[in-house]
């Protein structure tokens, strides 16, 4: 498939070359999964002025596109060569909160996740190079995943949302899908 060249500005996001697949596959989940949340709940925007609205949703389509986007070798491996862009990465990743006050939703649901999501992050990005990293981020994530639904009247487009941004900083982002380092380690156990 062609490889496209990422310009630099968009570099944190796709990494420097990307498959034109992989870039529609990123775009068209980001994009489908907020038109799809906008129309089938639409009291999510319903008494909201519109600029809200829309940084709501363009937050949404970043949490949903990225979560995608960090599955990607080329993203990957941009932020493997890049241990301070990683960290600052996971430090900016403050969507989860500002979603909730834009669209006026349970405030402490999404600081929980956000709060579980980047402590996790950082214990993950810290195992780069060890064998056990894959295995604490789907622990992490696994617990993750199973108490958001437990939340206490958590409205179901901040259910996917949450589910998301936790999918995208905790395991997605934090972990080197496809480090030498990783590989080399894991084939030697």
């Amino acid at each position: 498939m062609n490889q496209l060249r990422i310009p630099t500005f968009l570099h944190d996001v796709f990494g420097e070359v990307q498959r034109v697949g992989n870039l529609l596959a990123i775009l068209l989940f980001g994009g489908l999964l907020t038109l799809g949340l906008y129309f089938l709940f639409p009291e999510m925007t319903e008494s909201l002025p519109v600029w809200r609205s829309a940084l709501a949703l363009l937050f949404m389509f970043d949490i949903f596109s990225g979560c995608v986007a960090n599955f990607t070798a080329s993203t990957s491996n941009f932020y493997a060569a890049r241990k301070i862009n990683r960290i600052v990465f996971i430090t900016i990743h403050f969507h989860i909160v500002l979603v909730s006050l834009l669209l006026q939703t349970e405030m402490w649901h999404s600081i929980a996740v956000w709060a579980y999501t980047i402590i996790g992050a950082f214990i993950v990005n810290a195992l780069i190079g060890n064998h056990s990293q894959r295995f604490v981020a789907g622990l992490l994530l696994s617990i993750g995943l199973s108490c958001i639904p437990l939340l206490p009247n958590i409205e179901p487009y901040m259910l996917v949302t949450c589910l998301l941004f936790m999918l995208k900083v905790l395991f997605s982002f934090s972990v080197d899908h496809y480090s030498k380092t990783i590989n080399n380690t894991e084939e030697q156990v």
